[in-house]
């Protein structure tokens, strides 16, 4: 029997120091935020210093990935958004789905922006927002979408951009690319849990069949059938996460040599595989 021990996700890489520092010293080249968060988990991907660092700038959230999540919950969302005074838009940033709303989301948060400059002679200035969000939220697929080519980096590994760059994505709008960026510590485990579901920190600093486990009883609790029907198993109540693998493991017929389940090859497919919404829609908190 397997055991393993809970884990206090934490990742904060140097560069991302780095880049609290760019974002703070780069606001003043911009007049809004977009933020894209993990429609799956939006508390747990929405840093929660950058409210601190960008103040009263104009903020939009694009609910990203959003083809993977619960639509009511992703409903949810956006009126709690909306309750404060921010605007919100889901998205899915790979198909380009929902980013038609984009632009004209933009002209509504930047409305005083747009008159200030019109008073001021500059009615044909471009609209400037910095992109940020934490690893692997999407912003580089937003931007190649946005800008109609690829010179945004992208990978399905968090932490690929890292250096600021601009681009022209047309009705007079400019974005400005920021690496991601966690926060120093997670006060939160289950939000260094949920951060490590989604793929957005790295799978090198946890350990996988941890994980996997920890996803499995958060699954267990909250949405059973997902697990039942993926891996066609009669019954998880009751069960820890360790149990469910195992399970999971005879299944799929993932043995090593003397019968023996491949526990890592087994806890990596979970993972793919929830990361990859074939577990079914699934948004892990609401607000």
């Amino acid at each position: 029997m397997p055991e393993y021990v809970k884990q206090n996700v934490q990742w904060f890489p140097g560069h991302m120091a780095k880049t609290r520092r760019i974002i703070k010293e780069s606001l003043g080249l911009v007049d809004g935020v977009v933020e894209l968060v993990d429609a799956r988990i939006p508390y747990s991907s929405s840093n929660p210093e950058l409210g601190d660092i960008i103040k009263r700038k104009p903020r939009i959230i694009l609910l990203n990935k959003c083809d993977i999540a619960d639509s009511s919950a992703t409903k949810m969302w956006i009126e709690y958004y909306k309750s404060k005074g921010m605007y919100a838009i889901p998205v899915d940033c790979r198909s380009g789905s929902g980013l038609n709303a984009f632009i004209p989301t933009v002209k509504t948060a930047l409305k005083e922006v747009i008159e200030r400059n019109e008073a001021k002679g500059m009615s044909g200035k471009a609209l400037r927002l910095m992109v940020v969000g934490i690893p692997n939220t999407g912003k580089s697929s937003f931007i190649n979408r946005m800008a109609g080519n690829a010179k945004a980096k992208v990978a399905d590994k968090a932490g690929v951009t890292r250096q600021q760059q601009w681009f022209a994505v047309g009705s007079g709008i400019e974005l400005l690319d920021t690496p991601g960026v966690l926060w120093p510590k997670f006060d939160d485990s289950e939000v260094g849990d949920r951060l490590a579901f989604t793929g957005a920190v790295k799978d090198e600093v946890t350990d996988i069949e941890s994980l996997s486990c920890r996803l499995l009883e958060t699954l267990s609790k909250t949405r059973p059938n997902a697990i039942l029907q993926r891996y066609k198993l009669d019954c998880v109540d009751g069960l820890q996460g360790w149990e469910i693998l195992e399970l999971i493991g005879k299944k799929r017929g993932f043995l090593i040599k003397g019968g023996e389940i491949n526990y890592e090859r087994t806890a990596v497919m979970i993972c793919d595989e929830f990361r990859g919404g074939k577990l079914g829609k699934i948004t892990l908190e609401l607000p």
